[in-house]
C-alpha cells in the first residue's frame, strides 16, 4: 500500500511539473518575435525604452524555464542515487540561472515592477529571498549539510514556481471578481510566493516529524 500511495505522489508532483512546465513555455513563446506590444509589455511601455529593463525582461523571460526544469531531477531520490552526476550537473545549471542571471535581471525587474510601492516592495522581497535561500543551499551542501541542503533547496524552488503561481492566481481572481488593474497587481505580487513558502515549511516541518518518528522507531 505504501508503495502504490509513493508511485501515485510521484507521479501527481510530475504531472503538475509537467503542466507548469507547459504554460511557462506557452507564455515564453510569444515573446519570440521580441516585439514590443506582446502580453505583459504591452503594460510596460513606460519602461519599454529603458535598455537595461528591456535586457532584463528578455533574460529573465528566455531563461527562468532552465531553473523551471531542475524540479524534474533535483527532488528526485531514484536519480540522486543512481544517477548522481546528472543531479550535480542539474544543480549547478539551478544554481547559476539563478545566483548569475535570473536574480540581477528579476531584480531590476522589480525595481521597476507595477503596483507602486506594494507591488516592487513584494517582487524585491521575492527576488532577495529567492537568491538567498539558494546561495544558502549551495553553501550547505560545500559543508557536507545535505539536510539543510535540500531544505533551502525546497525553499528556493517554491519561489522558482512563483513564475507560475503568479499567473495561476491572476486567473483565478479575474475567474470570480472584477478587480481593477493596479489592485490586483498589487494583491498578485504578494499571493504569488507567499503560499508557496507557506507550502515550502510545512513540506520542511512535515518531513522533519517523518524523520524523527522513525529515528525513535528505530
Amino acid at each position: 500500500m505504501n508503495t502504490v500511495k509513493f508511485i501515485v505522489k510521484n507521479i501527481g508532483i510530475y504531472l503538475l511539473l509537467c503542466l507548469a512546465t507547459f504554460l511557462m513555455l506557452k507564455g515564453i513563446v510569444r515573446y519570440y518575435p521580441m516585439e514590443d506590444t506582446i502580453g505583459f509589455l504591452q503594460f510596460k511601455q513606460d519602461y519599454i525604452h529603458i535598455l537595461p529593463w528591456k535586457i532584463a525582461f528578455y533574460v529573465h523571460v528566455f531563461t527562468i524555464i532552465f531553473a523551471l526544469l531542475a524540479g524534474f531531477t533535483q527532488f528526485s531520490n531514484t536519480i540522486l542515487k543512481k544517477f548522481r552526476s546528472l543531479h550535480r550537473i542539474i544543480g549547478k545549471i539551478y544554481i547559476i540561472d539563478i545566483l548569475l542571471v535570473n536574480f540581477p535581471a528579476a531584480f531590476i525587474m522589480a525595481v521597476y515592477a507595477n503596483g507602486l510601492i506594494p507591488g516592487k516592495a513584494a517582487f524585491i522581497i521575492l527576488d532577495c529571498l529567492w537568491f538567498w535561500f539558494t546561495l544558502k543551499a549551495l553553501i550547505e551542501v560545500k559543508k557536507g549539510n545535505i539536510k539543510g541542503h535540500k531544505e533551502y533547496m525546497i525553499r528556493s524552488y517554491a519561489l522558482t514556481l512563483s513564475a507560475v503561481t503568479l499567473r495561476a492566481w491572476k486567473i483565478i481572481f479575474l475567474s470570480f471578481a472584477t478587480i481593477d488593474p493596479l489592485h490586483l497587481y498589487m494583491i498578485n505580487a504578494w499571493l504569488g510566493f507567499i503560499p508557496n513558502l507557506i507550502f515550502a515549511e510545512w513540506l520542511i516541518r512535515r518531513k522533519r516529524r517523518t524523520l524523527s518518528l522513525k529515528a525513535d522507531i528505530g
